[in-house]
């Protein structure tokens, strides 16, 4: 899926400069996703294991972020976050811009138009692995994820939702529950929908260098914040704002004021795309 998502994002970059969009060479177009692809997988894998893991094991051991073996087996690199990808893919598009002398913002403005359609695939992706599952709910589509914990009947919480759907229990037995299938409202608000509002409304109507790259920090920074209340933080991790009166379990919504780790940096990247637009608009305003 990471694969479908980077080929989507280049047609798309590809489609834009064929329409004259941008200048660049087919090499340059090349060397430059290589420099925002490796900045994306470094910068995940830094976030994931730095901000995410919930201890300081990896902040004492540096050396094991990118060693892909434990206890002698072969596992890869699990664990990717989607705000140090960013950073570490702004980061390689500046260093490129910086060394092939290109304006960073119309090179960011280009790349951003096409990514949300291609993130799309990466949550697809979460889906099919069954995994960053939602919270506990008794809608009509919530679904249950095989490797999501179960929750005692001992609870109150979990004998009344399993009554309200007619799941089948014994006393003490431990149950797994429908879930939000948060991967797949990201997919489609984050991805298609997201895509849609870059390309065929703000795109067009680019009124300065870092317009559509504003829009999508502040597009996907508003929807993702909305998601999170149905996604179910990390449970090493918790609420990094408690402010609602009951935060416990969190596999339930329970209060606005409860506010996760992803939440605080999707106000980051609201509050960024807001100053880049007043910092636009106002340097637009002076040189007209």
């Amino acid at each position: 899926m990471y694969l479908v998502a980077f080929g989507i994002t280049f047609v798309l970059f590809i489609r834009q400069r064929n329409q004259g969009l941008i200048t660049c060479s087919n090499d340059d177009t090349y060397t430059l996703f290589l420099y925002a692809i490796a900045g994306l997988i470094l910068g995940a894998r830094l976030f994931s294991t730095l901000f995410y893991n919930g201890t300081l094991f990896y902040w004492k051991r540096p050396w094991l972020i990118f060693w892909p073996f434990s206890q002698g087996q072969f596992v890869g690199l699990p664990g990717m976050s989607y705000h140090g990808g960013l950073v570490g893919a702004v980061v390689g598009t500046y260093l490129f811009s910086r060394k092939y002398k290109m304006r960073f913002l119309t090179i960011a403005d280009t790349l951003v138009a096409g990514i949300p359609l291609g993130y799309t695939f990466g949550r697809l992706g979460n889906f099919i692995n069954g995994e960053l599952w939602g919270r506990v709910s008794t809608v009509p589509w919530a679904m249950v994820f095989p490797d999501a914990p179960s929750y005692s009947t001992s609870y109150a919480w979990v004998r009344s939702i399993a009554d309200k759907l007619g799941i089948a229990y014994t006393s003490g037995a431990m149950i797994n529950l429908p879930r939000h299938p948060s991967q797949l409202y990201e997919a489609l608000f984050e991805g298609v929908l997201l895509w849609l509002f870059l390309w065929f409304l703000i795109r067009k109507r680019d009124k300065f260098p870092g317009y559509t790259l504003s829009w999508y920090f502040i597009g996907y920074g508003v929807v993702r914040f909305f998601i999170e209340y149905m996604r179910e933080p990390d449970a090493h991790i918790g609420f990094i704002i408690a402010g609602g009166a009951q935060t416990e379990p969190t596999a339930l919504f329970l209060s606005f004021l409860n506010i996760s780790l992803g939440q605080l940096f999707c106000l980051a990247m609201i509050i960024a795309g807001a100053v880049m637009l007043w910092f636009g608009y106002r340097k637009r305003r002076q040189n007209a």
